[in-house]
Parts: structure tokens; C-alpha cells; sequence
């Protein structure tokens, strides 16, 4: 599994790129902006992202701004290709935000502090890892 984690906390960005390291290569970036190049880049080589982690708030770029670049770059690549997972891990947890990332295709909503046991079932619910790969964990992840 190839993933981005895009948060402009350290702390954050840390402990995500600490989980997600275990089930593949890990990339990060602190914006939206620097989100776009990494995909751009991962497209490009033809090994793009099976999973992006991508906060709201953030500098230069917010969350919001950046998935709906990525879908738009997604949808106009030519040939067969696999959509980006993608999960909003955010501390905000009003409705409008929600609604908001739900209507720009996220694929799931998870607040912070991030629980590594349900981060994990969303993984083994996208197919990305196997149940057998995922070791029994509790708690959330700070941030």
C-alpha cells in the first residue's frame, strides 16, 4: 500500500506516517499545495496512491481544495486507474464539513485524535490490507 498522509501537524503527521509505515511505503506533505505535486508526481510515475490521509485545516492549501483537485486529476487521466482512497482525518466534526467532503467523493471521515483500531478496520474494509496483517490495537493516536 502506497500512501500520502498530508498534515501540517508534526505530531500528527508523525504518528499517522508510524502506523501507515507498517503496510507500505509512506510519503507526506503539510499542505494541499504540496499534496497536489506528490500526487501529480505518484501519477506520473505509474505507481500512484492507494490511500491518502488528508487533514482540513492547513496552510496554502485547505483539505477541501486539495481532494477536489485530486478527483478532478483523477477523473481526467486517460486508461484504467484505480482511485486514491481517501480519508479526512480532522478535528473538525460539523455537519457542513462532513457534507462538504462526503460531496467531493471522500471515502470516509475520521476525527482526530485518530483511532489506530477503526483507521485499521477502514483499511481492511477498502481492501487495502488483509485482516491477518492487522495486529490487535486500541486507543487513538493524539494529534
Amino acid at each position: 500500500m502506497k500512501t500520502l498522509i498530508v498534515e501540517d501537524d508534526f505530531t500528527s503527521r508523525l504518528l499517522l506516517q508510524t502506523i501507515l509505515s507498517a503496510y507500505g511505503e509512506c510519503h507526506v506533505a503539510a499542505n494541499g499545495v504540496e499534496a497536489i505535486e506528490a500526487f501529480r508526481l505518484a501519477q506520473a510515475s505509474g505507481v500512484p496512491y492507494d490511500l491518502i490521509c488528508m487533514d482540513i485545516l492547513m496552510p496554502q492549501m485547505d483539505g477541501h481544495t486539495a481532494v477536489k483537485t485530486i478527483r478532478s486529476i483523477e477523473e481526467k487521466r486517460l486508461g484504467p486507474t484505480v482511485p486514491a482512497r481517501i480519508i479526512m482525518t480532522t478535528s473538525l466534526s460539523d455537519r457542513e464539513n462532513v457534507a462538504k467532503s462526503i460531496n467531493e467523493l471522500c471515502d470516509a471521515y475520521i476525527l482526530k485524535p485518530v483511532d489506530t483500531g477503526k483507521l485499521l478496520n477502514q483499511l481492511k474494509s477498502f481492501g487495502l490490507v488483509q485482516p491477518d496483517m492487522i495486529p490487535p490495537v486500541s486507543g487513538a493516536v493524539e494529534g
